[in-house]
């Protein structure tokens, strides 16, 4: 089974208690709000979408309907319904708890001397301090610029799985990709998947070679739906949610 249908069967029992309050699909991230204030959010891949006035061709107003509805876009062909089952379901799980530990994944994962990280999406705040740590980092993008640290995502089945650590970013579910990126990671001594859009259910990975997951808990939902309707994205939410890491 992949990963979106993982997500889509554990949290379906939650989204039938739910319904959705909000939903707003900005150009960086989309946000759904439930009827008890849990808020998600989620990658928008905004360059993908289609040229013409109504970008959402699903069935309308979104809001006031089932959780269990919105979770079943994550299934979708089409990148912004799939944004927002992704949101929905983080949504449902946007619960603080103890077992979280808030930080930087940087301050949570050992990054040896030794070791080849292979980055799977641009984290730009985490470059200067892998390069500095790491032995080597490799960034792989889909749209890049051919440097000694940049590759084209297709090297990833030849080069990530002479990774020691592989940092993955969950928007790779929204475009259907990390399952084929988390097989290539399967003999990484570390798999992270992380970023704003990472579902934060243990239960989703298991028997997978993820061995830590790092994402948000938004605090203030408010503020949140506002940046996102406002095309803010990360740098914009500071103070408006909290980063947290669960290892597995």
């Amino acid at each position: 089974m992949d990963i979106r249908n993982r997500i889509k069967d554990q949290l379906q029992t939650t989204a039938q208690a739910r319904t959705v309050a909000d939903v707003r699909i900005g150009l960086g991230y989309t946000a759904v709000m439930l009827d008890n204030g849990q808020t998600g959010v989620a990658f928008t891949f905004h360059r993908d979408m289609p040229e013409r006035c109504s970008l959402f061709t699903g069935s309308l107003p979104l809001e006031g309907r089932s959780a269990v509805d919105l979770l079943a876009l994550i299934n979708s062909s089409k990148k912004i319904e799939t944004a927002v089952g992704m949101a929905t379901a983080n949504a449902l799980v946007n619960v603080d708890n103890d077992h979280f530990k808030g930080g930087d994944i940087l301050d949570f994962i050992e990054i040896r001397s030794t070791d080849r990280v292979g980055m799977v999406g641009m984290f730009g705040p985490l470059i200067g301090p892998l390069k500095k740590t790491a032995g080597e980092l490799v960034i792989f993008e889909k749209e890049y610029k051919s440097d000694e640290t940049l590759q084209p995502d297709a090297e990833i089945p030849d080069q990530l799985p002479h990774c020691q650590v592989a940092l993955i970013t969950a928007t790779s579910i929204i475009n259907h990709t990390m399952d084929h990126f988390l097989y290539s990671a399967s003999n990484c001594r570390e798999v992270v998947v992380l970023g704003a859009s990472t579902p934060l259910v243990p239960e989703v990975f298991k028997n997978m070679p993820v061995t830590c997951l790092s994402g948000v808990i938004v605090s203030e939902p408010a503020a949140v739906l506002r940046i996102v309707s406002s095309a803010g994205g990360m740098r914009q939410f500071k103070g408006f949610v909290k980063k947290v890491n669960l290892r597995l």
